[in-house]
């Protein structure tokens, strides 16, 4: 297990591109952002949902220690599949 989450390092940061729900304008959001501010309208846009850590990151399965891992990703299974694989979303 680690003592520092590194999913939390800056240099894994990554970006995608969001649609406002108000005027369409595509907005760009960080991987460790909820939401962001359109540019055009001020409007705030939020992400569609709150990512876990064992969704994207691969280092998830070694931070929370196996037993740990094990009980969430069967919890999760039907909502992790690129987890289950090892991969990021």
């Amino acid at each position: 297990m680690y003592s520092k989450c590194p999913g939390q390092d800056m240099r894994n940061l990554r970006v995608s591109v969001h649609k406002c729900p108000n005027c369409g304008a595509e907005v760009e959001m960080f991987s460790d952002e909820m939401r962001v501010r359109c540019q055009k309208c001020k409007k705030y846009v939020y992400r569609e949902k709150v990512p876990s850590c064992i969704e994207w990151c691969s280092s998830a399965r070694e931070c929370l220690g196996e037993e740990r891992w094990k009980q969430l990703m069967g919890t999760n299974k039907k909502k992790l599949p690129s987890a289950q694989k090892g991969h990021p979303r």
